[in-house]
């Protein structure tokens, strides 16, 4: 129920701003809103109480009270946010003649029109909002203290969390590495000519991807070229040759991904490139036995000494990845006590030795149901440390009885999410909430740091009560914690020590989704899993991952996109089958950066753009789009617009007018308009040209919020 507690943050902060503000609002409705603020004060409190505890350990009518209480704040914001934004006129030239003036009084009534239906919908929240607190007396009635089951899991109090990274993530793993690189590189130079095949199989958080890392990190520039491709439960087989061609040779493919070739033609290519070369390549995460048979068609057999790892949880894909008698299997285990107790005792203390004598006999029952279980040893350290503090011996009680039987053999998934949960409902609310957002991306997805912290804020899951501090900033704080916490993991890290890219483990994005779902958070639609949204369920945010053309016969309905607020697309698909931007009345991140297109396709279209007057994220990184319309000038509430590998060769001029832009990311090639000084929010300006747009020097001297700025130098020659 944490998305319904999440959901109310921001609601109550602009209630407070709708009467803080000077809105001339009916006494009636002032005192309606006041008292609104009030009940959802009241409810917030008892959501957060009830965020804490697994839905599966609530009774049912809570359960149903707090989905009523998510869609009614929900709601709320949306009413309140389409009253500020129409209130609000933003930048307007003077009325000069007739023509103007008539347009000028038709806009106002225009916005009078929308206020009033906005006030009407507020009010109608209000008497909603009485109905469920009404409600929720006679739940506090019926259940007394007894709200939750009698299952009770562990409350350990929020933290931040500032662990070193450097934890000794090989412990245990390490000699397993070696024995595997023997295997692939014989010392004395002796091995086989032809193709070798070393399958890796086990159950999910064995540490099957870190030793495989590992092993390719350590051998990989004994080969003329080596890729590292994951792949997941959904596979989308162009996008793994396309990642597979730009792991073996990155200057050469580097545009491979905007291409539009059909699964033949790019294993054709891969084919062609592997023939003369002697090859590491590494196919993680197989789930199904036709996923290797494709991807294995594509591999060229040369007697080069090539070498291809593969790791599945799956023994008959493991079995299936063997070809010749040369080829191998390495079963994962749990690991042993000393190295169990070796990657505690580094992960909480820093030492192999430090455990104080009160937390001894604790760890070791702790350990135990851990199982051996790298994922859940990490992941339950965690918890035991708060501000570079280690919890008491109670708190370390309350989490080992909380663990229920721990990780047995037979049944290492379900009771793996068991311990992620204790994890989960230990964050506060903010955090639950930015971590049920990274299901919009797919399995084994690699998500830029700044861009998701960007998505956060259009979101408006970042609170902060100061207002000299930089929301970006507070937005950086939530991102590491997730970090610290083991809950998302570092993919790429810059030479001073920052994350830049990050993944989600398939097994806490199971976790993730599973309560995304329940609480009707996200809604993903894939090629397996494909469902009109439902309007009834008033879907929030819509993900479109591995969309195959067969599924493209459907279409939307677009009176159940009206309530939504994120659209993103994982996926090739044509762009005219994508609903119309008229469908959205309330989106506020739009993210069709990753969208690639059919050769079929005319281009993404933005018509209507200048109509969602919510929409805070723009997002088109190497999209098919060629230019931005005029009316983009209309989105006063936009704080990011990302056009980077896109075709647009200039910003329209009414770009000037987005005063609350933060963040404007763009190609060195593309045309600035003049009055770039007046974008006085712009806090990150990406990859400008001088050239393209010389006046751009003087007026970055107006731009006195800028702290991330990057600029191109180079001179662009016209042949006359």
């Amino acid at each position: 129920m944490e998305a319904a507690a999440g959901a109310l943050s921001p609601v109550l902060r602009k209630l407070g701003e709708l009467l803080a503000g000077e809105y001339n609002l009916a006494k009636r409705v002032k005192k309606g809103v006041q008292s609104l603020r009030t009940e959802l004060e009241m409810m917030h409190a008892v959501l957060r109480e009830v965020g804490k505890v697994p839905p599966d350990q609530l009774q049912e009518p809570v359960r149903i009270w707090a989905g009523k209480v998510r869609d009614l704040s929900c709601d709320m914001e949306d009413a309140v946010d389409d009253f500020l934004v129409r209130v609000d006129e933003g930048p307007c030239s003077k009325p000069t003649n007739m023509r103007n003036r008539v347009k000028k009084f038709l806009k106002k009534t225009t916005k009078l029109f929308g206020n009033g239906k906005a006030l009407h919908q507020i009010s109608s929240a209000i008497k909603e909002a009485q109905d469920l607190a009404t409600e929720l007396v006679g739940l506090r009635k019926k259940y007394e203290l007894d709200m939750f089951s009698s299952t009770k899991g562990a409350t350990i109090d929020p933290r931040v969390l500032a662990l070193q990274k450097d934890v000794g993530e090989l412990v245990g793993l390490d000699r397993t590495r070696d024995e595997l690189i023997k295997t692939l590189i014989c010392e004395d130079g002796s091995s086989k000519e032809h193709l070798k095949t070393i399958s890796i199989v086990g159950v999910g958080g064995l540490g099957k991807t870190t030793l495989t890392k590992a092993v390719f990190e350590k051998i990989k520039a004994q080969f003329d070229c080596a890729a590292f491709v994951p792949v997941g439960q959904n596979p989308d087989i162009r996008k793994i040759f396309k990642d597979l061609l730009y792991g073996l040779d990155k200057k050469k493919f580097k545009d491979i991904h905007n291409t539009t070739r059909d699964e033949k033609i790019l294993m054709e290519e891969i084919s062609e490139f592997l023939v003369d070369k002697r090859y590491l390549i590494v196919i993680d995460d197989i789930w199904e036995e036709e996923t290797w048979r494709f991807i294995n068609c594509a591999l060229w057999k040369n007697k080069l000494h090539s070498r291809v790892i593969t790791t599945t949880r799956n023994v008959s894909v493991s079995e299936a990845c063997l070809s010749s008698s040369d080829d191998m299997i390495h079963k994962m285990k749990p690991l042993s006590d000393e190295d169990s107790r070796i990657l505690f005792h580094r992960r909480v203390f820093q030492s192999e030795e430090k455990c104080p004598k009160d937390l001894q006999a604790v760890s070791r029952e702790i350990l135990k149901k851990c199982g051996g279980v790298p994922l859940a040893i990490i992941t339950i350290s965690s918890l035991l440390v708060s501000n570079q503090r280690i919890k008491q011996k109670e708190e370390w009680m309350h989490v080992h009885s909380s663990m229920g039987r721990g990780v047995t053999e037979g049944g290492i998934v379900k009771d793996m999410k068991r311990i992620l949960s204790l994890s989960y409902y230990d964050l506060p609310s903010h955090l639950k909430t930015c971590l049920l957002y990274l299901c919009i991306f797919p399995e084994d997805f690699e998500i830029e740091r700044d861009w998701l912290i960007w998505r956060w804020l259009a979101e408006g899951f970042i609170q902060c009560d100061k207002e000299e501090t930089r929301l970006f900033e507070i937005g950086e704080s939530y991102f590491n914690e997730l970090i610290n916490r083991s809950l998302i993991q570092p993919a790429e890290i810059n030479y001073e020590g920052t994350v830049v890219t990050c993944r989600i483990h398939d097994m806490v994005l199971d976790l993730i989704c599973s309560l995304s779902s329940e609480e009707n958070f996200i809604s993903i639609l894939d090629n397996d899993n494909w469902h009109a949204p439902n309007m009834q369920r008033k879907s929030r945010r819509l993900s479109l991952h591995n969309i195959k053309a067969k599924v493209q016969n459907h279409q939307f309905d677009s009176t159940s996109l009206s309530k939504v607020r994120t659209f993103a697309v994982f996926s090739l698909v044509t762009c005219d089958w994508l609903p119309s931007l008229s469908s959205f009345q309330f989106l506020r991140v739009l993210d069709l950066g990753n969208c690639g297109s059919n050769e079929s396709s005319s281009g993404i279209s933005l018509k209507y753009v200048g109509n969602l007057i919510h929409l805070r994220y723009l997002g088109l990184i190497y999209a098919d789009v060629c230019e931005l319309p005029m009316d983009i000038g209309k989105l006063q509430l936009l704080q990011t617009l990302n056009i980077r590998g896109t075709s647009i060769k200039e910003l329209p001029s009414s770009v000037v007018q987005l005063r609350n832009l933060i963040c404007l990311s763009v190609n060195y090639r593309v045309r600035l308009p003049k009055g770039m000084g007046s974008l006085m929010s712009l806090e990150v300006l990406q990859l400008v040209g001088l050239s393209s747009s010389p006046h751009i020097a003087e007026e970055l001297s107006h731009l006195t919020e800028v702290r991330t700025l990057s600029v191109d130098c180079r001179i662009t020659w016209t042949r006359i």
